[in-house]
């Protein structure tokens, strides 16, 4: 990928003195493009906001995690009561935010999320009326704990794609420019210990995540992803979902003896520079976000019951 694809020469012509001189092109150092910078053709795209209080900022998180729940639904993430979002919340470091156990994906708002304490599993506030998921809350708590700083949301579900290719205990190869996004970036969980009903479970998925994985495929159980945002992390499912269903119709044509063509390691490197950072990849996710707002009515009717959640941290 030749460099002018992503950076821009800021040029200036000096005539030297004397006259009798050509004029001589002195080239002012490169200036990188952010991604955003990259892709955004006239005005750039802005990336994840800010807010003015914790109060404004926690609506818009617990606004876009049902967005992301019904982005979900649409998707056919459903398995039951299974699949769990969790967010940190933007104020108390050691709490976060999930959905509860038994509410289908479509139907959540902002105000049916229960707040939690990550060390002790404690409820300390949000929506009472129904139990969080135990299983999730073991799984979620030890990815949050491990990686404090820069996961800030995290997704799991049980997804026909994800499962079906997880029984291979194998990760992903670079098959097409989405894909890289996981470029170095995903791990396989590649044993089973059932139904996660004790910490230790949770403690084995958050070690095959690792300090730097954007994903991991659980063996014969599911996908998670995680992110700086929900919505990076809601994008990030989706896609590892779709590039899980992309390697099973690879694999089924290999298999027939039709030749497979990897993208490089150069040039996923490149992809997954251009495309993993986190605004940019908040920015992805705004299409099926303002999709599920605008058929659910608006952003209000999202953040439907979020002026009566309590927290008690």
């Amino acid at each position: 990928m030749a460099p002018s694809a992503i950076t821009e020469t800021l040029s200036s012509t000096l005539t030297l003195k004397g006259g009798d001189k050509p004029a001589e092109t002195v080239k002012q150092e490169e200036k990188e493009k952010t991604p955003l910078e990259a892709i955004s053709h006239g005005m750039v795209m802005p990336g994840i906001p800010t807010f003015p209080t914790y109060a404004a900022h926690r609506r818009h998180i617990l606004v876009h995690m049902a967005a992301t729940f019904r982005f979900f639904a649409r998707c056919g993430f459903t398995e039951g009561q299974s699949g769990h979002i969790s967010v940190r919340d933007p104020e108390f470091n050691g709490l976060m935010w999930m959905n509860p156990l038994g509410r289908h994906f479509g139907m959540l708002t902002a105000g049916d999320m229960i707040c939690l304490d990550i060390a002790t599993g404690k409820v300390v506030g949000g929506n009472t009326s129904r139990p969080a998921n135990a299983a999730g809350y073991l799984i979620h708590s030890a990815v949050h704990r491990r990686r404090p700083n820069d996961i800030h949301a995290i997704c799991h579900a049980h997804s026909n794609a994800g499962r079906a290719w997880s029984v291979f205990a194998r990760p992903l190869e670079m098959l097409n420019q989405d894909v890289c996004n996981f470029y170095n970036a995903h791990a396989v969980y590649a044993r089973y210990g059932g139904i996660v009903f004790a910490a230790e479970e949770g403690d084995h998925i958050a070690e095959a995540l690792g300090d730097r994985n954007k994903g991991v495929i659980l063996m014969n159980h599911g996908l998670l992803t995680v992110g700086s945002t929900v919505d990076e992390a809601g994008f990030m499912f989706g896609l590892l979902d779709r590039a899980c269903a992309m390697q099973l119709q690879v694999e089924a044509a290999a298999a027939n003896g039709i030749p497979k063509h990897v993208i490089s390691d150069d040039e996923a490197a490149y992809n997954f520079k251009m495309a993993s950072e986190v605004n940019a990849l908040y920015r992805e996710a705004q299409p099926d976000i303002e999709y599920e707002l605008e058929a659910a009515g608006g952003e209000d009717a999202l953040a439907r019951g979020f002026e009566n959640l309590r927290m008690a941290p």
